[in-house]
């Protein structure tokens, strides 16, 4: 059966398109079936008469070019904002029958799908969903949070871990990714100082610029 793993970030702008590339790219050096799929992304361009999303097109790039690219984000909204607020400038409103009929589509195809959320846990997706409604609405087999290593991230996973907990959803694990070459003291302590704090494991501190995953770490627990 397919397997699908959701990575969902403790806000915006904390690495989780670099973190799914990395990890897409690792399944293909294995060999291994992997699909990609960011159901919706708002902040998109129009290229070439279409809509265009440069995290999607990332994604696909990582990945092997699965598909193609309108089926990695079936929905692409203009505006720079939360995908609802997005949706409606345009007079229409995020489909929550498309981003499940468009994950089927991925696991129809592939041994494992990736699913990138579009901003944090608890960020609005549609008029009813938050992102974080995404584990039960599409059946998620596994959550990873995806966290900038960066002055404050301890507070910001470990609430997204009890926010998660508290409408019974397990993050299984979580990713540091640092998302630029400022001076941060913290970054040398975050990962060892947070695993301290909590059970759920930390597989994870990608550096500044790395391009590949690591390679003595296996990025999903369990596969």
């Amino acid at each position: 059966m397919t397997r699908t793993i959701l990575f969902i970030g403790t806000d915006t702008d904390v690495g989780k398109t670099h973190v799914v590339s990395l990890i897409a790219k690792a399944f293909v050096d294995r060999h291994q079936s992997v699909g990609v799929y960011k159901p919706v992304a708002s902040g998109c361009e129009i290229r070439d008469g279409k809509r265009w999303s440069s995290d999607a097109e990332r994604l696909w790039h990582a990945a092997g070019r699965p598909l193609t690219l309108e089926q990695v984000c079936p929905q692409c909204f203009l505006a720079p904002l939360a995908p609802d607020q997005a949706a409606r400038l345009e007079n229409t409103s995020v489909d929550e029958d498309q981003i499940r009929s468009g994950l089927q589509r991925w696991r129809d195809a592939f041994d494992v799908v990736l699913v990138e959320g579009a901003g944090g846990l608890m960020s609005p997706l549609s008029d009813r969903w938050l992102n974080i409604d995404l584990v039960k609405e599409l059946a998620i087999d596994q959550v990873i949070l995806v966290a900038a290593n960066r002055i404050g991230v301890i507070h910001q996973v470990l609430v997204c871990i009890e926010a998660a907990a508290h409408r019974s959803v397990r993050i299984d694990a979580v990713v540091l990714s640092t998302t630029d070459d400022a001076i941060d003291p913290s970054r040398l302590s975050n990962q060892h100082s947070l695993q301290s704090r909590t059970d759920v494991p930390v597989l994870a501190n990608l550096p500044w610029g790395c391009q590949q995953w690591p390679s003595d770490v296996w990025p999903i627990p369990g596969i």
